[in-house]
């Protein structure tokens, strides 16, 4: 049997841990796993372009469990009534193949994202910084700002999106969780005085969001928006002044801000910072960036953080997902048990 996670038993299981602790967890079980980065099969995602989107497969291995991710991103969706990004996962057994936990992940890459922008963050951001420019405030916002609270202690936001609705959405949902707002007239003004700036917008072009001119020194800048070939939205000087920190590069060329940079331009895979290979933050007046576009290895910890903190409670199913007849090569034996002989 297959341990299974729904989306209405996910949203019960953070409502009952509270998004506080399960963040706290997510980030300890993907700064754990970085940890051990080398210990992982990587590979850039498996991605289906087309007019409407995109669909990808994100694989990984510690060659023990294998794990993967389906994902989709459709910017146009919300005009339609859909969700722009759904998801779901899977982790088995390397020994049999056995698919061992299933489990929604809608919810969870909004978790797991803003998990490891806060983990990142935690060894790249000033210790002292108080303040957070939030540049887009669609379905990923409050689960960031929720995270850098966590590690940070972050409850000063200054936000700016285009759609003066999806402002009004987060104001209604972070206000009442103590946070501090102010709502900025434009992508400059919410970076006036930050000390980190998420940039998080959803159409799928060459955008310039945040301009060098507008980033001060010693801030940094959690780039997650950025996640898809032909889509960016920093302006390629932050790059150039900033030190920039990516998951795995390979897939950050095809998809991240390192789109616009060429190819003797180096940054640094963070699971060195945590290896001590290299430093993260060098002085309080360095631009740090974090090109983040989402990798495997942190479905791959948020999988394995849900498994074993659902396990044995009834937040998780069991489910009959494999075919297990009494003789393994009777497969056809097994499709007549339940049939009648025609």
């Amino acid at each position: 049997m297959t341990g299974f996670v729904d989306v209405h038993d996910m949203a019960r299981w953070v409502r009952s841990r509270g998004i506080g602790p399960v963040l706290r967890g997510l980030m300890d079980a993907i700064e754990a796993d970085f940890q051990r980065w080398q210990g992982f099969e990587r590979t850039p995602r498996i991605a289906s372009h087309t007019p409407f989107g995109v669909i990808e497969l994100m694989p990984t291995s510690d060659g023990e469990t294998y794990g993967f991710k389906y994902v989709n991103g459709h910017p146009s969706n919300p005009a339609r009534g859909f969700q722009t990004v759904t998801a779901f996962g899977v982790l088995a057994d390397v020994h049999n193949g056995y698919p061992t936990f299933l489990a929604e992940m809608t919810l969870l890459t909004a978790l797991r994202t803003a998990a490891t922008s806060a983990m990142v963050a935690g060894h790249l951001a000033r210790p002292d910084s108080t303040t957070m420019a939030m540049i887009g405030t669609g379905s990923q916002a409050e689960f960031q700002a929720m995270a850098f609270r966590e590690r940070l202690g972050i409850r000063s936001l200054r936000v700016w999106d285009t759609d003066p609705d999806a402002i009004a959405k987060f104001a209604r949902n972070l206000l009442p969780r103590g946070f501090e707002l102010h709502v900025a007239a434009s992508g400059a003004d919410a970076a006036e005085g930050a000390d980190i700036i998420t940039t998080c917008t959803a159409d799928k072009a060459q955008a310039r969001v945040l301009e060098s001119v507008d980033v001060a020194p010693g801030t940094h800048v959690n780039a997650i928006g950025g996640d898809c070939p032909g889509k960016t939205e920093l302006d390629p000087e932050i790059l150039i002044r900033g030190r920039v920190f990516v998951e795995h590069e390979p897939q950050t060329r095809i998809e991240g801000e390192l789109q616009q940079m060429p190819e003797d331009f180096v940054p640094v895979e963070f699971w060195r910072v945590l290896a001590g290979d290299t430093s993260g933050r060098s002085a309080a007046d360095e631009v740090t960036v974090f090109d983040s576009v989402g990798f495997a290895i942190e479905d791959f910890s948020a999988l394995r953080y849900l498994r074993d903190d659902v396990t044995g409670t009834d937040f998780a199913q069991r489910i009959d997902l494999v075919a297990e007849p009494d003789d393994p090569k009777d497969l056809f034996g097994f499709i007549g048990a339940y049939s009648p002989v025609v």
